[in-house]
């Protein structure tokens, strides 16, 4: 589209005049911190004197607060010095304050993104940047929007099925899979196109300072570093029952396990297996390694309570399908341990569905973990279909020469 640009160069060196005189907002949180600079995006327009606004997602500017929990009363940013700089969380208290009111947004000439996606549609950064592109595109704001891209840790990957309409929430759009292959700026370059934008977007390219964006700072609390984007499409599923998914440890969704869980040391002996890696383990994974070992939550479910688990440990050189392994892991639990339950009630905004039937978000997946379908190959089955219908959607926003795949 003609509105799409692609810049090269960091965006501080950009001569666009708007960004030097213009009035500015920027949202972002701490990954906005630049080493080339020594410094965060914010700072760097503060010291201009043209930023006006900085908005922030879920989890504060410094990932400070846990998922779900609303900035008012929590975290003031006014001892940082930036005068005349206004702080806007657009993760609000009710549903409404998802989007961004038009008011912040009328008496700006340019906003900037500087976020790290995780490369997985539960994480909620793309759906703060879509519900800002709509305000843009329904209140007709000629705003100008440049995104600063970034690596995608989970890689090119493909996993899943695209969103159906009933299921979509704040953690989840519609038609976006499980773990979608694309950079945020050509997520960016997807919400722009589909909802028919006509305000100008700039993609500052992840090679724009070479390594100046290995990402040494984590997007939000729970999401420790890059090994973790390994395992988050399949084990945020966990956030779907009462299984810890090791919030509360050094390692969330990377372990998982439960006080009732003990009763699984038995499983092999009784089975004849030799043990958690034997192929002939239900759990058994050619690309990740199981290693049980107990944990005690510091806080979320089973706080200060031993629970026995597992984590999952990466084999170098293997494919890997984190989801799949995931629905594995879920339906075996529930057929092995009677404790094991799905979590009740309205779990996020947007929707009143339960947790797992938004996270899974696919009527086959939620009857295969329920039990009523009990054929793996025909999840993956329809896993390699409803993935390349996504790979033939996605190759049109493509940025990069890194092509797309499937792990199956």
């Amino acid at each position: 589209m003609s509105s799409h640009y692609f810049f090269t160069k960091p965006i501080w060196e950009s001569p666009e005049s708007i960004l030097h005189g213009g009035r500015l907002g920027i949202l972002c949180n701490q990954a906005a911190w630049h080493s080339a600079k020594g410094e965060y995006l914010f700072e760097t327009f503060h010291k201009r004197g043209n930023l006006k606004r900085v908005f922030l997602p879920e989890h504060g500017l410094f990932g400070e607060l846990q998922d779900q929990v609303k900035l008012e009363g929590h975290s003031l940013y006014s001892e940082l010095g930036l005068k005349d700089c206004e702080f806007v969380s657009l993760y609000g208290n009710e549903e409404s304050s998802l989007r961004a009111d038009k008011k912040i947004l009328l008496d700006l000439d340019a906003l900037i993104i500087d976020l790290q996606d995780v490369g997985v549609r539960y994480f909620t950064y793309l759906s703060t940047i879509r519900n800002l592109f709509i305000t843009l595109k329904e209140e007709n704001i000629p705003l100008w929007v440049w995104i600063i891209d970034k690596n995608n840790p989970a890689g090119r990957g493909i996993e899943g099925s695209p969103l159906p309409a009933e299921y979509e929430s704040f953690i989840g759009i519609r038609g976006l899979p499980h773990r979608h292959g694309l950079t945020i700026g050509e997520m960016a370059q997807v919400f722009h196109a589909e909802l028919n934008a006509d305000f100008p977007l700039t993609i500052i390219s992840k090679e724009a300072v070479g390594n100046a964006y290995p990402w040494l700072i984590p997007p939000s609390p729970n999401i420790p570093g890059y090994y973790t984007c390994d395992f988050y499409s399949g084990q945020c599923l966990w956030e779907g029952t009462n299984v810890s998914e090791g919030r509360g440890t050094t390692r969330p969704f990377e372990v998982f396990g439960a006080p009732w869980m003990e009763k699984l040391i038995s499983f092999n002996a009784k089975k004849g297996l030799e043990n958690w890696n034997d192929e002939g383990n239900p759990l058994f994974d050619k690309g990740a390694s199981l290693r049980w070992h107990r944990f005690i939550p510091v806080y979320h479910k089973f706080k200060e309570e031993p629970c026995f688990g597992f984590q999952l440990i990466r084999r170098p050189g293997q494919k890997y399908h984190a989801l799949l392994h995931a629905l594995r892991q879920i339906r075996f639990l529930k057929e092995n341990c009677e404790e094991f339950a799905f979590r009740p009630g309205k779990y996020e905004a947007g929707n009143d569905k339960t947790a797992i039937e938004l996270l899974a978000g696919d009527p086959l997946l939620l009857d295969y973990l329920d039990g009523k379908i009990n054929m793996i190959d025909e999840i993956e089955n329809h896993l390699r279909k409803t993935e390349k219908e996504w790979m033939e959607r996605a190759k049109n926003y493509l940025l990069y020469k890194e092509p797309l795949f499937q792990s199956l």
